[in-house]
């Protein structure tokens, strides 16, 4: 038994020396650390589902990286105006003008479908929409 409560105290000597965990004081330290809490994941996700916000498309995403599109948060908070604008007049798929941008939205979903600026635009021809806002 001896030999069994010296290993012990070797494990405990190592453990202490590796994880810096001293026995003696037991859970203390886990007790004495502060857990700040945030919001639950369902929270975040029915925030994110109920967001009144535009949301844009992988392939509205790669255009406006492809054609180097900025979009300033003013110009964001147009282009949810644009959307609303064309769902109040029963549009299902419009074409928003904005300076020299052009974005392809679907208002049920609230998504932009692709962008192009300037001299994309240049000869364009835009399919399947039904309403256009200009903003």
């Amino acid at each position: 038994m001896n030999n069994f409560n010296g290993m012990n105290n070797d494990y405990v000597l190592k453990r202490t020396k590796i994880n810096g965990v001293d026995s003696s004081k037991g859970n203390q330290s886990v007790q004495n650390r502060t857990i700040t809490e945030g919001p639950s994941f369902n929270e975040i996700l029915n925030k994110i589902q109920k967001s009144e916000d535009v949301k844009f498309s992988k392939h509205a995403i790669d255009r406006l990286n492809s054609r180097n599109i900025q979009l300033t948060d003013q110009e964001l908070s147009r282009i949810n105006s644009a959307v609303d604008k064309a769902s109040q007049k029963g549009v299902r798929e419009a074409l928003i003008m904005m300076d020299n941008k052009v974005f392809i939205a679907s208002v049920q979903n609230k998504t932009i479908i692709t962008a192009a600026v300037d001299d994309q635009l240049q000869d364009s021809v835009f399919t399947n929409i039904d309403g256009a806002v200009i903003i």
